[in-house]
């Protein structure tokens, strides 16, 4: 399952630097992660200092 990044982002880009395949970027809102890029290796929640990645139910 791909990870997915909640409405808790604060849009700091600590995630899209770590994504070893590129799969986040700036949304709207907030930064989204690519669900065909993400390979769920969790690097981006490790990363994120708000705690708003997880992965998808």
């Amino acid at each position: 399952m791909a990870y997915v990044i909640s409405d808790e982002c604060v849009s700091c880009g600590t995630c899209e630097g770590e994504c070893p395949n590129g799969a986040i970027s700036q949304g709207d809102d907030h930064y989204v992660i690519d669900p065909a890029s993400c390979v769920d290796c969790g690097t981006c929640a490790e990363a994120c200092p708000t705690g708003a990645i997880s992965q998808a139910e």
